[in-house]
């Protein structure tokens, strides 16, 4: 991870050990701890800046699946300005189903122009293991991911976390917040937060990773 587009906020003691990812605080005995602590940074941020401010159309969901992928890809010729790459594959799918998005917006295809790019799409089921991990390392190389939660779809634009390195050189992410987009709104309400101290990660669906290369 690259620690310079991390924000320090303030010292506290760790509150858990071991393992690679967590989205909650659990007990681990001292033997647990993979080769001892190397480092513990609490309280960091990690933000994509500048995000588009394009906003759906209407609260339908398949207009709120389009300004999400304009803000993911931050470029209308993929989508999903006129005569967009995606503009056809993403109104065919379906807004709510991760699984859907991905299977349509992946693959290679050709600009207005003619130059080819390959889309990468990978759905991370709320159940993984490394979710919170991935999710991170995405916004780090400011590629925001796409999140259903309580059956809405978001922009995940940051996130609120500890990270805990070992000398064995593994990891462990503990996350406190996701920072949301939701492109249904223009105004205050455009930012929304899961808290999980407060909010239920069952009702967290998945996350969807998208990249972008040149062929």
């Amino acid at each position: 991870m690259n620690l310079r587009k991390l924000n320090f906020r303030g010292l506290r003691l760790p509150i858990c050990a071991g393992g690679l990812l967590l989205l909650a605080p659990l007990a681990w005995s001292q033997q647990d701890i993979p080769g001892g602590w190397a480092a513990f940074h609490p309280n960091m941020e990690v933000r994509v800046p500048n995000l588009s401010a394009a906003k759906a159309r209407s609260d339908d969901p398949s207009d709120v699946l389009l300004a999400s992928l304009e803000v993911a890809f931050d470029d209308k010729t993929i989508c999903c300005g006129r005569n967009s790459v995606l503009e056809d594959s993403a109104q065919a799918a379906n807004p709510l189903s991760l699984k859907d998005i991905a299977t349509r917006v992946q693959g290679r295809h050709l600009l207005s122009d003619g130059r080819p790019i390959h889309i990468t799409a990978e759905v991370l089921p709320a159940s993984a293991g490394d979710i919170g991990y991935r999710m991170i390392l995405a916004l780090t190389d400011q590629h925001p991911p796409l999140l259903v939660w309580k059956s809405r779809l978001y922009v995940l634009a940051g996130a609120d976390f500890d990270d805990t390195m070992y000398s064995d050189g593994s990891r462990m992410d503990v996350i406190h917040k996701l920072l949301l987009l939701d492109t249904r709104f223009s105004d205050s309400r455009r930012d929304a937060v899961f808290n999980r101290e407060t909010d239920d990660w069952s009702k967290v669906e998945g996350a969807l990773l998208l990249r972008v290369t040149v062929d």
